[in-house]
């Protein structure tokens, strides 16, 4: 069969084939919601399997809700067998997993090794419990293993507390190190991990019950009612040094202005990591005095967050030389990201450096990712799209077809169970090779699971197929609407593609629904400017009303804001007002104004919905428009508050 005519009759039998169409569906629907509900009669009563795709799930779930809440007659040996019989699956890692969580959490640690070694991707807790079971065994490299995650570990599960304790205990980490781990904990709102970690200062330093929360809880009043003889104890340097970092997430001058009253009582370790927590929160709210600020704190060791907004602080300063050191100083890790490359490479430009800037845009260059988009224009070459690969076969298509992880995952989308399909869709193309992905994106944008076949062609190493990569669908809704808003079509698809993937149901953890993710209160005050009478939020769910809202509100946002596609993307997914906020004084390249966004999600979503313009572009029209031309000057702003212009945003992208 031609793949033309498999494209038809696919789309044919997924249209006739409604949830229920199967047999078997209405079982896995009932085993579904009894597991839900935890009736675990009803729910053996559908487990049973009856030659259906999806078998496994109403076992998976009976086992899943055993391991939760053993029965006494509980057999391990059925979890075996699931796993074998399933192995390489997703549900057979979902089931591992939680079974490597039961086995850890009651120290059965030689069931937990035999079982450990089949789990492909462990996460932080089973890791952790993975060296307690090592460290039980007397083994003498894990607390050598162990010392990183003292210094890099924030969230830590509970598997990982008597590891760090071990630390503590053996004298492997130093009363410093203890403090320093407090700092960071205390950073990004850890409380009681940071309480677990001062229960192991040596006693000479030790804190008070409630020495920490007071002095996060209301740090300007804490700071201003401490002794004159506050900084004669550790603890009651480290404790204003908390306090004053906790009053600079809020209120950065006036963190700075208690710092400088009491600045002489401190080592100048202690004033320099002061000084790098104000200036932080200094630059994450766009104050100019940040960069004079982290100047200030020279060498003090960072955080990741902390070093990035440094490079951006110098960013918005307009000094390349502290960009440039500010890079310099990050990681190895973190310097070699495309945001961090990019910007030492234009930093070595304005300083004169130009083979040092070529090469690092060359190490950039060849993608459609926004910083190598803008690396290949530094370096003279617009973007092209690369060569199509050859046509998927009728052997790799039904090689697709016929995947089990691939069947499961079309069934559960023909149930409407669109995250165990998403799961299971991403977990079976793991380590697939191009052909395979290729083939599957065809399959998915034949059923018209868009967003599927997006992910597929996103995948590719080494053929690539942009068509796919970047779907165009629903054109006779979606042209029109922006042509008659005149709206560049380009960029509709690309914060279209940002926001839902073209998932028509798609709905965000906060609300925004369809395609182009418009928020319910969003709705209603677009269905007002239009003068649509008794809307009510069913309207969003069809496709036609929500690209007709989405793209009113694109233009109305964007002559609000100066006709600036920056700003009236940043717009779309924070709102007007915070667009409005986050300008100059003077006036600043748009990918210095895309880069210093506060919001990382914003952050993110512009620079994608700005890159994919320019794909699109090239796609549909056939021409690749300079993304730094597009990206601009956002021009100064006009020294006003920046109101919210009767407006909210309609909702958050989605991956």
């Amino acid at each position: 069969m031609k793949n033309s005519a498999w494209a038809a009759l696919a789309a044919f039998l997924w249209m006739a084939m409604p949830a229920g169409g199967d047999p078997g569906d209405e079982r896995i629907l009932l085993a579904r919601d009894a597991a839900r509900s935890g009736d675990r009669n009803r729910l053996a009563l559908n487990a049973p399997a009856t030659g259906h795709v999806l078998d496994p799930y109403p076992e998976y779930w009976a086992l899943s809700n055993q391991i939760v809440r053993p029965s006494v007659d509980f057999d391990p040996a059925r979890i075996h067998d699931f796993l074998e019989r399933n192995a390489g699956s997703w549900l057979a890692e979902k089931l591992r997993g939680e079974w490597l969580r039961s086995l850890g959490k009651r120290g059965e640690w030689g069931s937990f090794m035999a079982e450990f070694p089949y789990q492909e991707q462990a996460d932080q807790e089973l890791r952790c419990y993975h060296l307690q079971a090592r460290l039980q065994n007397a083994d003498p490299a894990v607390l050598v293993e162990l010392r990183p995650l003292w210094f890099t570990l924030v969230d830590t599960p509970e598997s990982c507390v008597p590891l760090l304790q071990a630390l503590a205990r053996e004298a492997l980490v130093t009363p410093d190190d203890m403090w320093m781990r407090i700092r960071r904990l205390m950073e990004v709102k850890r409380l009681s991990g940071a309480r677990a970690v001062a229960s192991w200062l040596p006693a000479e330093q030790a804190l008070g019950p409630s020495d920490l929360e007071k002095a996060s809880t209301n740090p300007s009043t804490w700071l201003d009612r401490q002794p004159v003889n506050f900084a004669a104890s550790r603890q009651g340097r480290e404790l204003a040094l908390i306090a004053l970092a906790r009053l600079s997430r809020d209120d950065p001058m006036g963190a700075y202005m208690r710092y400088a009253r009491i600045d002489e009582r401190f080592s100048a370790a202690e004033r320099a990591y002061a000084l790098g927590q104000i200036a932080w929160q200094g630059a994450t709210k766009l104050l100019p005095e940040a960069h004079a600020w982290f100047k200030a704190a020279g060498e003090t060791p960072m955080s990741d967050e902390q070093a990035a907004w440094r490079v951006r602080a110098a960013l918005r300063a307009g000094d390349w030389r502290a960009v440039k050191l500010a890079v310099e100083a990050m990681p190895a890790t973190l310097r070699d990201l495309p945001d961090w490359t990019y910007w030492l490479g234009r930093a070595q430009q304005a300083l004169g450096n130009k083979e040092a800037a070529r090469q690092a845009f060359e190490r950039l260059a060849g993608h459609p990712t926004f910083y190598s988009i803008l690396a290949d224009e530094e370096l003279g070459r617009s973007f092209r799209l690369p060569d199509k690969a050859r046509s998927i076969s009728e052997e790799e298509a039904e090689r697709v077809r016929q995947t089990p992880g691939v069947q499961r995952a079309m069934a559960l989308f023909r149930l409407d169970m669109r995250t165990e399909g998403t799961r299971e869709w991403n977990w079976t193309l793991r380590n697939r090779d191009d052909r395979f992905l290729l083939a599957a994106a065809q399959f998915a944008q034949q059923l018209g699971i868009y967003d599927r076949a997006i992910n597929a062609a996103d995948r590719t190493r080494n053929e690539h197929d942009y068509s796919l990569r970047y779907l165009a669908p629903y054109r006779e809704r979606i042209e029109p609407n922006a042509r008659s808003r005149d709206l560049d079509p380009a960029w509709v698809y690309g914060l279209m593609r940002q926001e839902s993937r073209f998932v028509t149901s798609a709905r965000s953890g906060v609300g925004a629904q369809g395609l182009m993710q418009i928020m319910p209160t969003t709705g209603q005050w677009i269905a007002g400017k239009l003068g649509m009478k008794g809307y009510n939020v069913g309207w969003l769910r069809d496709p036609d009303t929500n690209v007709m809202f989405g793209t009113t509100y694109m233009r109305m946002v964007l002559e609000g804001l100066d006709n600036h596609p920056v700003l009236a993307s940043a717009a779309y997914n924070a709102g007007p007002g915070r667009a409005k906020r986050w300008k100059d004084v003077k006036p600043l390249e748009g990918a210095i104004y895309a880069e210093t966004i506060p919001f990382g999600e914003t952050r993110d979503y512009v620079k994608k919905v700005m890159a994919n313009a320019v794909v699109y572009s090239t796609l549909l029209e056939g021409r690749s428009p300079s993304l730094k031309s597009r990206l601009g000057t956002i021009a100064a702003s006009n020294g006003a508050a920046g109101g919210d212009m009767g407006s909210p945003a309609p909702g958050a992208g989605l991956e």
